[in-house]
């Protein structure tokens, strides 16, 4: 492994840092790309069946069985489907709604600041100077990008729903303190992801009928890949990253998604930047990597 570091807050490890932010950033494009030959809330409900499978395979295999009390299993479940079934289950429909690949990836970037915000608001915990301009400098550069047509971002619907996906991965956030750090964190996947994937296929039955899937093979190759690319192999370049960093270390390489979804989706989908467009991206993610720089600056009181 290499032993150069990613120039963040905190010194992480060169080569799984970048595969975390390029495996990241593939999400926004497989999105976008993945609602044009599947409905949105279908392709993350089977999404998470299938990564539910495969981890939960992973998990028997290499871990044991399963060793969790319920009342663990039930933080952990009402955890997981904020921060996967409502969070994805959202975002997608954003992008069905027309939000792009890069203003999703840019209001996703706002979520660790967004985190700090909330976490200082209703739990009295420390929001320095630094993060509070980040925030605000963040949601200016995403106004920029939006300009006055929000209707290329999927008007109010798409941004109402984007807005509840960021929401959802900042309170999953918070949540994951009220899990601890106990459980195996496989099978505290595997019990998030199997709780996201039934309540989203059952309102996909309800609100997309019978019959979501409108190009098998395309639906087919962007669900094997969220499945094992975004949710396995994003899941194991986390834990190395928060066996160097802590637990911030994936939020502290967010800032860098956007660019490289901006250019993920030049060569994918061929979606361009406007100057305007250009210029607020700069000005969010300069916003979002001071705050989490900020963040990190300031020492993390031990988990109870």
């Amino acid at each position: 492994m290499s032993t150069r570091t990613l120039g963040t807050a905190v010194s992480l490890p060169f080569l799984p840092a970048l595969g975390f932010v390029l495996v990241w950033s593939s999400g926004y494009i497989a999105g976008p790309y993945g609602v044009t030959a599947m409905e949105p809330l279908a392709l993350v409900g089977w999404r998470f069946v299938l990564a539910t499978v495969i981890v939960a395979t992973l998990a028997r295999l290499l871990r044991g069985p399963l060793r969790v009390d319920r009342g663990t299993a039930l933080r952990i479940s009402g955890v997981g489907f904020v921060m996967n079934g409502l969070q994805f289950g959202a975002m997608y429909l954003a992008f069905a709604a027309g939000l792009g690949a890069t203003m999703g990836a840019l209001l996703h970037s706002l979520s660790p600041v967004l985190t700090a915000a909330i976490a200082a608001a209703l739990m009295g915990e420390r929001l320095t100077r630094v993060q509070l301009l980040g925030f605000v400098v963040g949601v200016a550069g995403v106004l920029i990008v939006l300009g006055p047509d929000v209707d290329q971002a999927g008007g109010a619907v798409g941004l109402g729903f984007a807005v509840v996906g960021v929401l959802s991965l900042s309170l999953g956030t918070i949540g994951q303190r009220w899990i601890g750090h106990g459980p195996d964190p496989l099978w505290s996947a595997a019990i998030q992801f199997a709780v996201s994937g039934p309540p989203l296929l059952i309102l996909a039955a309800v609100v997309e009928g019978g019959d979501p899937v409108h190009d098998w093979s395309r639906a087919l190759g962007v669900l094997a890949y969220l499945a094992v690319v975004n949710s396995i192999v994003g899941l194991v370049l986390l834990g190395v990253l928060v066996r160097h960093g802590g637990a911030g270390a994936g939020s502290s390489v967010f800032f860098l998604s956007p660019p490289v979804t901006a250019v993920m989706a030049w060569l994918v989908l061929g979606e361009t930047l406007t100057p305007r467009e250009g210029i607020g991206l700069v000005v969010a993610v300069l916003g979002v990597a001071a705050a989490t720089r900020g963040a990190a600056a300031v020492p993390e009181e031990p988990a109870t």
